[in-house]
């Protein structure tokens, strides 16, 4: 993907709602130090209102989407490309959502960032499905990262997962299972809901007549 003219000035314009930026240096800080750059919800949105975080926002169609039709409802929206998270910062912000926050950093460390038991909902749309099997561990519904979606959870907290990728979904329903996870509302032909917002990939899915498959993941109580 061709960087965007400015982005670092774009990047920058938008430091009221982008919460964190993962750089080279923060790789290089101790654990101690790394401490400082944890976000707490209730200090950012100033309620205790439910946390839904979106792992991969791309343009943000559905973070902004939500964030509108769910206001009483906050948003963390993380995206690991800076060219990508720019779009979706700039169109936030002429909306001016009070509930909806960015973090332009890896899935891999979010637990680094985000307080334990903070998050209500975990959302994964149309997510990288990695085909190759020796990419398995990079897919966002892989040990590693379940290990991780465990620790952030809430009590009563979901997994949802939209995807139109067959085998990934296949794959993904196996993986949390294994891992601590109860499917509900499986479904492999997912209607579409006027209550519902899509991403940018559902729309153009839906166009080509493509199945929608989705899921939602609770962690078992007796885990």
């Amino acid at each position: 993907m061709r960087l965007k003219k400015h982005l670092e000035e774009r990047i920058a314009s938008c430091n009221d709602i982008l919460l964190a930026r993962e750089g080279d240096g923060y790789f290089s800080l101790t654990e101690e130090e790394k401490l400082a750059y944890r976000i707490y919800p209730e200090q950012v949105f100033g309620n205790d209102h439910p946390l839904l975080l979106e792992i991969g926002c791309g343009k943000g169609a559905w973070a902004i989407g939500t964030a509108l039709k769910r206001p009483h409802c906050n948003i963390f929206a993380v995206e690991k490309l800076s060219n990508v998270i720019v779009v979706a910062c700039e169109q936030a912000q002429q909306l001016r959502l009070p509930n909806l926050r960015f973090l332009n950093v890896r899935a891999e460390n979010l637990d680094r960032y985000l307080p334990p038991r903070s998050v209500a909902e975990i959302h994964l749309n149309f997510s990288c499905p990695f085909p190759k099997k020796t990419y398995a561990n990079r897919r966002l519904t892989s040990k590693n990262y379940l290990a991780i979606y465990r620790k952030l959870l809430a009590e009563g907290g979901i997994v949802r997962l939209k995807t139109d990728n067959r085998d990934f979904f296949e794959w993904s329903m196996d993986s949390l299972q294994q891992h601590g996870f109860a499917l509900t509302d499986v479904c492999r032909d997912l209607p579409e809901r006027d209550d519902d917002t899509v991403t940018e990939y559902e729309a153009k899915f839906r166009a080509q007549g493509m199945a929608i498959y989705a899921f939602t993941a609770k962690l078992n109580e007796e885990e």
